[in-house]
């Protein structure tokens, strides 16, 4: 496959993106064929689909959306969702890193030095290198303003010790966008500070911790005295909260845009494979993808415009779970003897797919949560 950008031809505009991207799957379907059957074993998946995204970087599509000076091709941003949703509809799974790079990306060319952000974001979208994002702690996991990771300024650089779970990925992770305590712990919010730190630093310990699906998708990092350059730093000293609300309002926007894309393909692939689906059941969960499809484009052309938020992302997170959840729990109820007893191939990716969904309601902010905050700051009801 040629290494040109084909992406680059013509005006980068969503209705030619989406053409010239649906003209170039048909041309190479033999080529991407392979990317719709992927192992069974997680090292598998994430080489497969790492060579899915150097295809489809050398084509250009992932440069789509992104300034020219961080290694992209220019554009709004929203030809970004255009990219995964157009992917999505055609069968192919998007690559592990097109959630890392709409979630942490954006961070790093909003928050982050020039140079680091020169530096890093190039070799984030080639595929070169893999991020991870340490939020959670065993104590501290919707609560961020709890976390306890310290870190402690020693001159030329932060001494950073403490521990983080619920981290994706991070076993196969090159860099890590780090949320530290650098003030008193009494001081939550407002003493957070934001770095972005090499994985193969001494003092860090990758731990997979194995799902019941029976893969390490996540990880526990100890950090003990690792050392982190001052030039690392992301955002401002004790400003890390707004680093944090900027990455989950994008785990909200171009991310939960690729969900919504995702969830409506297989909601396609159930409504094909099960005949006792119940009718009503395929229209209620049509409506609520349908419904999470206008929620998060709202939000994708307000990140693409430079608008405020707010908390408009909680209703995407929200709706994002319960249309997850009612998806697969319907896949359950019309075909339990394909995810309770199939083997291999699609009755496993049933199977990891209901199963993953118990999750939803809980990573990127737990479902009680969100509830909390449009109800306190959207209807004005008390916090007690």
């Amino acid at each position: 496959m040629s290494a040109a950008p084909v992406a680059a031809a013509g005006e980068p505009t969503v209705p030619a993106v989406r053409e010239r991207l649906g003209r170039w799957l048909a041309e190479h379907s033999a080529e991407l064929a392979p990317f719709t059957e992927l192992p069974t074993d997680v090292d598998g998946v994430f080489a497969s689909l790492s060579r899915l995204q150097r295809l489809l970087y050398e084509a250009g599509w992932i440069r789509l959306g992104w300034p020219a000076e961080l290694g992209g091709l220019g554009g709004p941003m929203i030809l970004r969702g255009v990219v995964s949703e157009e992917l999505a509809a055609a069968g192919y799974p998007p690559p592990f890193s097109f959630g890392t790079q709409e979630v942490l990306g954006p961070a790093i060319a909003r928050f982050a030095s020039p140079e680091l952000a020169a530096s890093a974001l190039p070799r984030l979208l080639s595929g070169d290198e893999t991020w991870c994002q340490g939020f959670s702690e065993p104590g501290a996991g919707s609560d961020l303003g709890s976390l306890r990771m310290r870190a402690v300024d020693e001159g030329d650089h932060w001494r950073v010790d403490g521990e983080k779970i619920w981290t994706s990925w991070a076993q196969y992770s090159d860099r890590c966008v780090l949320l530290t305590r650098t003030a008193p712990q009494e001081a939550a919010h407002r003493g957070i500070t934001a770095l972005f730190v090499d994985m193969d630093s001494p003092g860090i310990t990758v731990s997979p911790l194995v799902t019941m699906t029976g893969e390490a998708d996540f990880c526990s990092l100890f950090f003990d005295g690792v050392r982190v350059p001052k030039d690392r730093l992301i955002g401002k000293v004790d400003g890390g909260w707004a680093v944090a609300m900027f990455i989950l309002g994008c785990e909200r926007g171009v991310a939960a845009w690729q969900r919504q894309a995702w969830m409506r393909w297989r909601l396609a692939g159930l409504v094909n494979e099960a005949d006792a689906l119940d009718g009503a059941r395929a229209g209620e969960a049509f409506e609520l993808v349908h419904a999470l499809r206008l929620l998060s484009r709202r939000t994708l052309r307000s990140l693409s415009d430079g608008e405020d938020l707010g908390v408009r992302p909680s209703f995407d997170k929200l709706l994002m779970s319960t249309a997850e959840k009612y998806i697969f729990d319907a896949a359950l109820e019309a075909m339990p003897e394909t995810l309770l007893f199939g083997g291999p191939g699609p009755a496993r990716d049933w199977r990891n797919d209901y199963l993953y969904s118990r999750a939803s309601s809980i990573y990127g902010g737990a479902a009680e949560i969100q509830r909390n905050i449009i109800a306190e700051r959207v209807l004005g009801l008390p916090r007690e």
